[in-house]
């Protein structure tokens, strides 16, 4: 993947999209440029979970904005992730298409503990590398993310089904503020926090830390009006309580140091982190100024130092099913090579592509670990379902596929549900990988020839030494079955015996 100096991420948040510009420098990101602008991506979706037209057009035309400061930028320096209202929305790969095509760029979508990861990073690196673990919290539009850590590692993360938009529709209807109302919503974050509450008391920590527009919103707004020296304090949430209820609708709030588009969702995001600070017990929490975005900026150099987090969840899913390494290994190393045979011919030739093969052969076995009935449909069901740090959701269907298609019927309704553009290059991954683990059945230290693969069209030709497959009986069957599961994707399978 190609990369360049400069490096951009791109948060599409539920309630504001933002944006950093940055450089490397020595393995130090230095930002550049940051742009935020308030979409409120949340407050669009309807009763169906679907993003209505309006909310769509709006966020296009910021992505548009961001589009012109991000050009010539290599397209392996750009990460854009979608967090909380893209994981819900049931039109999200419509909207994706469309926002892609606008960014040129791809766009991801993390599940809410990989959100927490990377929040975790970005803080991590805005702090002094002090010793001693730390509790961060993110009140987003849709989530609110919790992670304990300690330097630049993570060791929980927790996303929770709360956010400042979702809260204000929830409690504060048209704008309507009542004590009532308000203690609602800290109850309700209370019950949310509820089920980790045991197990961050157990681990404990000594800095809180808070990320984000919300708390740094509150934590302005405490400085300004006296109630805190610095960062946010209880007492602080109690005064800005009293005068969040006493002004009774949002439109009338007039606290110093809030700014005029946060004032909508000022209230719920109040109510939320009071109800954190009740239920864990915490007096005063700091202000950090990184969060997800320079959490990707350094999750990305770490990929291009070959520190890559991702290689580390494979490596750890693999120890946690007992997955035979050796066997694993074989069928990864003979694929690979088949790969690198037919990668230009058959549009393949891209460092994504090449991963995904090397993940998916790694992982070809791991449903065993469950049964060894159906194994490969077990297999693709604990990729998909895993959390695995580093990847986005499409990274993990797209291996999940790989999974699920590399024995028995190929998986055509499973790369049907993928993006049109992704479809063929995962088949032909799927056919590479299937060749592999069938010349590796009989699971033996045995060295397999040097085969020569072709691809042209839809057709694979794999030559053998002259008389191998005459000596090797039960891989010819093999292969000769493989030659009736190819003309079901419609592909064809040619064997050469020279």
């Amino acid at each position: 993947m190609e990369h360049g100096e400069h490096l951009a991420a791109i948060d599409l948040g539920s309630n504001s999209f933002h944006m950093v510009v940055a450089r490397q420098a020595h393995g130090e990101v230095q930002i550049l440029d940051g742009l935020s602008e308030k979409v409120q991506l949340g407050a669009g979706l309807d009763r169906d979970n679907r993003l209505d037209a309006d909310t769509q057009e709006r966020a296009l035309d910021c992505l548009g904005r961001f589009a012109q400061r991000i050009a010539g930028i290599p397209r392996g320096s750009v990460r854009v992730v979608g967090t909380n209202t893209l994981r819900q929305a049931r039109n999200a790969r419509e909207f994706i298409e469309r926002a892609e095509a606008v960014l040129g760029h791809d766009i991801e979508i993390v599940a809410g503990r990989e959100e927490a990861r990377l929040i975790y990073l970005g803080v991590a690196h805005s702090l002094a590398d002090d010793a001693g673990q730390r509790l961060v919290v993110d009140i987003g539009g849709g989530s609110t993310e919790l992670i304990i850590g300690e330097r630049f590692e993570s060791t929980e993360t927790e996303s929770l089904h709360m956010g400042c938009v979702s809260f204000a529709q929830r409690f504060f209807i048209d704008g309507n503020i009542t004590e009532k109302a308000f203690d609602r919503a800290v109850t309700a974050a209370r019950q949310e926090v509820l089920s980790i509450h045991a197990n961050y008391r157990r681990l404990g920590w000594q800095q809180a830390v808070g990320a984000s527009g919300t708390i740094k919103a509150i934590s302005q707004v405490c400085v300004d009006n006296g109630w805190s020296e610095t960062g946010v304090t209880m007492e602080g949430l109690k005064k800005a309580r009293k005068k969040v209820i006493k002004a009774g609708k949002v439109e009338q709030l007039d606290l110093k140091g809030l700014r005029e588009d946060r004032r909508a969702i000022f209230p719920s995001g109040l109510a939320i982190l009071y109800g954190i600070f009740e239920q864990l017990s915490i007096e005063q929490m700091e202000v950090s100024g990184g969060a997800l975005r320079e959490g990707l900026l350094y999750d990305l150099l770490g990929r291009f130092g070959h520190e890559d987090v991702r290689e580390r969840s494979i490596q750890s899913l693999m120890s946690r099913h007992h997955v035979e390494r050796t066997q694993a290994e074989r069928v990864c190393d003979t694929a690979m090579g088949l790969y690198r045979q037919v990668a230009k011919s058959w549009q393949l030739d891209d460092d994504e592509l090449a991963d995904t093969l090397r993940w998916g052969a790694l992982l070809h076995e791991v449903g065993l670990a469950v049964s060894h009935s159906q194994f490969h449909k077990h297999g693709a069901y604990l990729v998909t379902n895993s959390d695995l740090p580093g990847f986005s959701r499409q990274e993990q269907q797209a291996v999940a596929v790989l999974v699920r298609g590399h024995r028995r019927k190929l998986p055509l309704s499973a790369l049907s549900e993928l993006p049109d553009d992704e479809q063929q290059g995962l088949l032909r991954l799927c056919l590479v990988l299937r060749l592999s683990a069938r010349l590796h059945h009989a699971r033996c230290d045995e060295v397999i020839p040097e085969m020569v693969l072709k691809a042209e069209g839809n057709t694979l030709s794999l030559q053998f030494p002259e008389h191998w497959l005459e000596e090797h009986p039960l891989t010819l069957a093999d292969l000769e079955q493989e030659q009736d599961y190819f003309r079901a994707g419609g592909y064809e399978l040619r064997l050469v015996d020279n």
